[in-house]
């Protein structure tokens, strides 16, 4: 079995166990608008190849000082896919920990270290 062949199948078995916890799950629809109420937000189509193949779709956010991409899985275990592909294809100087959240099936990829009203803008839409 190739790499991409294991992974494949590694991811579709975690989406089948549904995330497990049982917890409610954001979704891209409420969390942009929520977005959109925001008159200092501005949503545009930028996505990187890892969000643009997120099972629960994604959305870039443009905020006064940064942007974020918001990545949603269709559970957490997708989540878990999301963040680790961040991961494995970030560049070499990019300290991914400083500029990577994630809340249940959603994670957040920030262009630099998020400030407390970086972090509020997202966490507070995350519906």
């Amino acid at each position: 079995m190739t790499r991409v062949a294991l992974i494949a199948a590694l991811a579709l078995a975690l989406t089948a166990c549904g995330g497990g916890s049982g917890a409610s799950l954001h979704t891209l629809a409420k969390t942009r608008s929520c977005l959109l109420k925001n008159r200092e937000v501005k949503l545009d189509r930028k996505l990187d190849f890892v969000a643009s193949t997120a099972t629960g779709g994604a959305l870039h956010v443009k905020m006064p000082q940064n942007a974020a991409t918001v990545v949603f899985g269709e559970s957490v275990g997708d989540a878990d896919n999301i963040n680790e592909a961040y991961h494995r294809f970030r560049a070499k100087n990019v300290g991914i920990e400083d500029i990577i959240r994630q809340d249940k099936n959603t994670v957040i990829l920030y262009r630099t270290h998020p400030s407390d009203e970086d972090l509020a803008t997202i966490q507070n839409c995350l519906k």
